[in-house]
């Protein structure tokens, strides 16, 4: 693998495009670092030292590579973007026009792409706003006493809601231009950097508490195991046989041919996973906004605040957990549903004459690949869950008080970006008749 890297750069061409690459997720990463005006770096700082990360703001952060809790001008990261993306998606099913746009090739493509940029903008003053006002009420840090805005004014309120959805529009920016100059897909790229730049602070952290070394042992172990599973099951796919027959069109003779259809374990990928968290999280974000004073014994004097942070705050609570397992596998087989459609694969197999061997063409193929696909889709949903429960699990066996420097939401889109951007310059690398980094 690494003389094929070498390989890469040793050819002009790819050479360039990795240097691009790179040079873009450097820009990314700085962009991270250049706090908004009228935020105070100097609290923000020490508000961060206090902050457990949990919640829809710590998913946030992740995305964002912790460029949310410090208030950055890329302060949303790459959310509003995924947000778009998914809901775009999901609105297929519901506005007729998205599907036939879908269906459209190219051009319907680009339609699409540009009602997510127009819904990404919309999304990024949404949430710029939401959290701007969680810092200005003092709950985007609970517990925290210093004031993260120097000035509250609405001019200055105006000001950072511009320049995070700017900031985000760049984001946006660059990611299209590392998908068309560089190499990988750049949304997906930008998601991963902004994962990878958080664990080593983490891993600091863990090291830094109660049985550093022995947590740090564990955490690792517990990391490559989890990187081998991922890597086994998403490579993983059930190839069903497709046969076309023989057809004369004028005087040449067409079809004849073998093929497959690959299903995925995991066809949802993490969109469930994200749904979940974001669900689970709004109750915990609106608890904030509640009476949050403390009684005698450090409990919130508001009943309802003390059971939503009792039961859906605390991540290693039967409630969280058991809510979290079902949520994640009703979005696993909603999102399988919508992405792939049996009906519409048996009708372009029956157009063009394809037919799975023993089975006959039409419903009865949709009815096959139904049940095929509901048989996957339940492994790939309990593997999901399992990945999504690793955190906590870990945390409840090691009796960590703080949350850990990564999820399995984390490692899951580490190791499916990694195993993607490695395919494309492996492929760009056998074009030019260089073996590759696959064997």
């Amino acid at each position: 693998m690494l003389t094929a890297f070498a390989r890469a750069f040793r050819t002009p061409d790819l050479r360039r495009k990795l240097l691009f690459t790179i040079a873009v997720m450097a820009i990314f990463r700085l962009g991270s670092f250049i706090p908004a005006p009228g935020v105070d770096y100097t609290n923000v700082r020490a508000c961060v030292a206090d902050a457990d990360g949990a919640g829809l703001l710590g998913l946030i952060n992740t995305f964002s590579g912790g460029a949310l809790l410090q208030l950055s001008v890329f302060a949303l990261g790459i959310m509003p973007y995924i947000t778009a993306s998914i809901i775009i998606q999901l609105l297929r099913v519901v506005i007729p026009r998205f599907e036939v746009l879908h269906k459209e090739g190219q051009a319907g493509q680009a339609k699409m792409t540009q009602y997510t940029r127009y819904l990404t903008i919309a999304l990024a003053i949404l949430q710029s706003t939401t959290v701007l006002t969680t810092a200005r009420a003092g709950v985007l840090f609970p517990g925290c006493m210093h004031n993260v805005l120097s000035d509250t004014s609405l001019v200055t309120m105006v000001l950072l809601v511009i320049t995070m959805t700017a900031g985000t529009g760049l984001i946006m920016w660059l990611g299209e231009l590392i998908t068309e100059r560089g190499v990988g897909n750049g949304m997906s790229l930008l998601i991963f950097t902004s994962i990878v730049a958080g664990f080593p602070g983490g891993l600091l952290s863990v090291a830094r508490g109660d049985h550093g070394v022995r947590n740090i042992i564990v955490l690792v172990a517990v990391i490559v195991l989890v990187v081998g599973l991922v890597v086994y099951v998403e490579q993983s796919q059930r190839r069903i046989p497709v046969q076309y027959a023989k057809r004369m069109v004028g005087r040449k003779m067409y079809g004849g041919t073998s093929t497959y259809i690959p299903i995925k374990i995991n066809m949802a990928g993490v969109i469930p996973v994200i749904f979940a968290s974001s669900i689970l999280a709004v109750p915990t974000l609106v608890a904030q906004f509640g009476d949050t004073s403390l009684d005698e014994n450090f409990q919130p004097n508001s009943p309802w605040v003390h059971w939503v942070m009792t039961n859906l705050a605390a991540q290693d609570a039967p409630l969280y957990i058991a809510t979290y397992s079902l949520l994640i596998l009703f979005f696993c087989f909603f999102y399988t549903s919508i992405s792939f459609n049996p009906d519409e694969v048996s009708d372009n197999m029956k157009k063009y004459g394809g037919f799975v061997p023993g089975i006959r063409a039409g419903r009865p193929t949709a009815q096959y690949l139904q049940f095929v696909s509901t048989r996957i889709t339940t492994a790939g949903a309990i593997y999901l869950v399992l990945i999504a429960l690793i955190p906590t699990l870990i945390v409840v066996f090691l009796g960590m008080s703080a949350n850990l420097p990564f999820g399995g939401t984390s490692i899951l889109i580490m190791v499916g970006v990694g195993l993607e951007t490695v395919k494309q310059i492996d492929s760009q690398l056998q074009q030019r008749h260089y073996e590759g980094f696959l064997k």
